[in-house]
């Protein structure tokens, strides 16, 4: 498991006594990396019981022309950029904000396949 509480230092690099240990709710998950492969999903059970869809593996996109205003379901090629890491690129592994090469062209992701279960894009001009 991971650990999203509070580091044990200060900005300053003083050590910081915590006033309590690590509680459940501080708990993170191991990120999903999706890559570009046959679908494949998973369900994960949050907090409160709810539900959230992780996406493992996609190989569709739903891309918006913000000329036409047209969204089609294409398929993806490769990742050309990827901000997040640039080890991601190599990869092929999908974020946000993820520049990827489709059927259409070159088009950004704009949600969190790992959190969202789908991926969408917004393709964007030629070069």
């Amino acid at each position: 498991m991971r650990w999203q509480g509070k580091y044990g230092r200060k900005s300053t690099g003083g050590r910081l006594i915590p006033a309590r240990g690590k509680r459940k709710y501080e708990t993170g998950r191991e990120q999903s990396d999706t890559t570009i492969a046959p679908v494949r999903t998973k369900k994960i059970e949050t907090l409160g019981g709810n539900q959230k869809m992780r996406m493992l593996r996609a190989d569709m996109v739903t891309v918006a022309d913000p000329k036409t205003g047209q969204t089609k379901t294409v398929k993806i090629e490769t990742v050309m950029d990827n901000k997040a890491n640039l080890h991601y690129m190599r990869r092929n592994i999908l974020t946000k904000g993820a520049v990827i090469k489709t059927e259409l062209g070159a088009a950004r992701i704009t949600n969190r396949p790992g959190q969202d279960g789908t991926i969408n894009a917004v393709l964007l001009p030629p070069q």
